[in-house]
């Protein structure tokens, strides 16, 4: 896929037959298949990370982390028991404090091999110092996926990838991406805006919409068209940027996972659609379908 072409090409099963998931064999444990932090949440969402952590877990990932806001850590772990949680500081709107890089909080980071900031997060939660501190822990292989309020943090300090060397993806919608550009929020969701942030940022893209945009720093794109209507609700995002972190933790790269989690994401959308109807599905109904996908060989 990373060829140099300027010219897009569609996420397909007979694409990614090109780009295969790291093999899982069967005497692997937990440890083998990654490790995964989700950092977000707050009081008033208290429930984002959960659908972003049960998605890392069913795209294959072998352990899961949670950071949040102490008043949500426990309803949390009992909600999902297959995760350990950290409690955080929270400041007075109920968000994740600034000053929340604590000592425990590093040591996750420190031994995660997937990272995911933002899902659930407010907009004073996630500050340029705080992601900097977070990627000066990281491990060299360790890769960073930047969802929500962590993508506004990043446009106030564009060069803050640098030391990852490509090793981030970020997730922005069209709101998201106006702010990674300066440009005016009714941009257009094509080609040309994913692929001018991803080589901003150095980073993989993944420019969400009805057509999903896949752009990395090189120039080469790919995107996704087959997304139903429904996939336009709360927490699909969430789930989205789950599965791209739960493939990474695995040892994808950040093109595979991306790729993938985008064309996982859209098909588990197809399926619920077809069996629950176009539109008023839940982001929930669509975690049964991850480890059916992932586990089909692309044809």
């Amino acid at each position: 896929m990373k060829n140099g072409s300027t010219k897009p090409v569609p996420l397909t099963r007979v694409r990614l037959r090109r780009q295969p998931l790291p093999l899982v064999k069967e005497d692997d444990d937990k440890e083998d298949r990654g490790r995964v932090l989700v950092i977000g949440g707050s009081r008033r969402v208290p429930g984002a990370i959960l659908l972003s952590g049960a998605a890392a877990l069913l795209a294959g990932a072998g352990k899961l982390q949670l950071a949040t806001v102490e008043d949500a850590s426990i309803p949390l772990g009992v909600a999902m028991p297959e995760a350990l949680v950290l409690g955080l500081p929270r400041n007075r709107k109920g968000e994740i404090h600034r000053r929340s890089a604590t000592r425990e909080l590093l040591a996750l980071v420190e031994r995660a091999d997937a990272i995911l900031v933002g899902p659930g997060m407010g907009e004073g939660a996630c500050g340029p110092a705080f992601i900097r501190k977070l990627i000066s822990r990281m491990k060299r292989s360790a890769l960073l996926v930047l969802d929500g309020s962590a993508l506004a943090a990043l446009s106030r300090s564009p060069d803050m990838l640098r030391p990852l060397k490509g090793r981030a993806i970020l997730t922005p919608h069209r709101l998201e991406m106006a702010g990674l550009l300066d440009e005016n929020p009714n941009l257009r969701m094509d080609q040309m805006a994913a692929s001018k942030s991803a080589r901003r940022y150095g980073a993989t893209v993944v420019f969400k919409g009805s057509t999903t945009w896949l752009a990395e720093p090189d120039g080469t794109t790919s995107f996704f068209s087959g997304a139903c209507a429904g996939l336009g609700t709360s927490g699909s995002g969430d789930t989205l940027a789950g599965i791209i972190a739960g493939l990474a933790a695995r040892g994808a790269s950040p093109n595979t996972a991306a790729s993938w989690g985008v064309w996982t994401h859209g098909n588990a959308g197809q399926r619920v659609a077809r069996r629950i109807g176009r539109i008023g599905f839940l982001a929930r109904d669509l975690l049964p379908e991850i480890p059916v996908l992932i586990g089909t060989p692309a044809e």
